[in-house]
């Protein structure tokens, strides 16, 4: 699906709630992830100039989850691990997106380079 607008921000935040519904995630792991989605879906748009987000339930022997991955063609991160403290911003936020986004799901993984673009993907797994 599209991140193209606030709009789109909300639909991703809808759809992930949905699929942590289907694949039986506790009431405290669907607000975990949908908080982490939003953060993330809010990223794409404002520091990647929108992108795109998949997400689906996924399996892992006998563990079921979902899993949403957020890309983006825009500037990149140049520097991840500063970007992954905890109360830096590149802008206006709070600095918690990534670093708070990583902190609510069991599985994160951060693919960017400056002037390529960033691709995040994070899973929560069902208990």
């Amino acid at each position: 699906m599209p991140v193209r607008s606030n709009d789109d921000v909300v639909r991703a935040r809808q759809s992930v709630r949905v699929l942590a519904q289907r694949c039986g995630l506790s009431l405290v792991d669907q607000t975990k992830l949908v908080t982490a989605a939003s953060e993330l879906a809010r990223n794409t748009l404002v520091y990647g100039g929108g992108g795109t987000l998949r997400a689906g339930l996924v399996r892992q022997g006998a563990r079921l989850g979902v899993r949403a991955v957020f890309e983006d063609h825009g500037p990149g991160i140049p520097d991840v691990e500063l970007a992954l403290t905890d109360g830096w911003t590149s802008g206006s936020g709070l600095g918690l997106g990534l670093s708070g986004a990583r902190r609510l799901v069991d599985d994160f993984e951060l693919d960017t380079e400056a002037g390529r673009g960033t691709l995040v993907s994070v899973t929560k797994w069902a208990r």
